[in-house]
């Protein structure tokens, strides 16, 4: 995909989520990673509205090269790109939105320790298409702590032999990255409906048990889950 089709698609991406209720108001932001750098959604922008031709443009080493100021998060893109192309080098997009069964799950938690996750292996394609979830614990929006958080989340489950495609921040929502913007957005999507499905249950207080190893190994050998 050339800058002109990455700029298309970031809007369409950006549209579709916002006209569902994925995103609102300015919150969230879309990245896409060029062979020459990054472009990014503005910083305070509706992702309903955006324009192909004044979304901001950064160098490989973030530097603003054209276009609007960009998003606070590039920082935490930038590490998220870094860190999970080291498992898989096809890591062209990253989405972070506010959704909301996502956020209202991370708000349910109290101490997060290490490796804490959102939602257990609830389901086959929640465990298929998304993957483990490890919490972020709340840092300020575009604060460097939580981008060293998240680099260091997506290396220690990768080194485990079970890369990760999606970390939640802490009443922030999710970040979830993946070869490209639609697979990003269909990743997000699974994790948001999952997330409900999750809090559905929680609320009626009829947990089911998670997959068994058992059945969690069917899905490795038969679809390559990453659980």
């Amino acid at each position: 995909m050339n800058e002109s089709q990455a700029r298309e698609e970031i809007c369409r991406v950006g549209k579709s989520l916002f006209d569902r209720g994925y995103v609102h108001a300015t919150a969230g932001n879309i990245s896409v990673r060029l062979d020459d750098g990054f472009l990014i959604t503005p910083t305070d922008a509706c992702l309903g509205f955006l324009d192909p031709a004044t979304l901001p443009k950064l160098d490989r080493n973030g530097h603003h090269v054209s276009g609007a100021k960009p998003s606070k998060t590039i920082v935490l893109h930038q590490r998220i790109y870094g860190a999970a192309r080291a498992f898989d080098a096809d890591t062209a997009c990253v989405i972070h939105t506010h959704s909301h069964a996502c956020t209202s799950l991370s708000l349910q938690h109290g101490d997060i320790k290490l490796d804490s996750e959102l939602i257990p292996a609830l389901t086959p394609y929640f465990v298929m298409k998304v993957g483990h979830v490890p919490l972020i614990a709340y840092h300020r929006p575009g604060a460097t702590e939580a981008a060293e958080l998240v680099e260091q989340a997506i290396l220690r489950y990768g080194h485990r032999g079970v890369p990760i495609r999606a970390v939640m921040l802490e009443r922030l929502g999710p970040n979830v990255w993946h070869n490209s913007a639609a697979a990003a957005m269909a990743t997000l999507e699974e994790l948001e409906e999952t997330a409900r499905l999750w809090l559905h249950c929680k609320q009626l207080k009829d947990v089911p048990a998670p997959l068994d190893a058992t059945q969690l190994q069917e899905l490795r050998i038969t679809f390559g889950a990453r659980w």
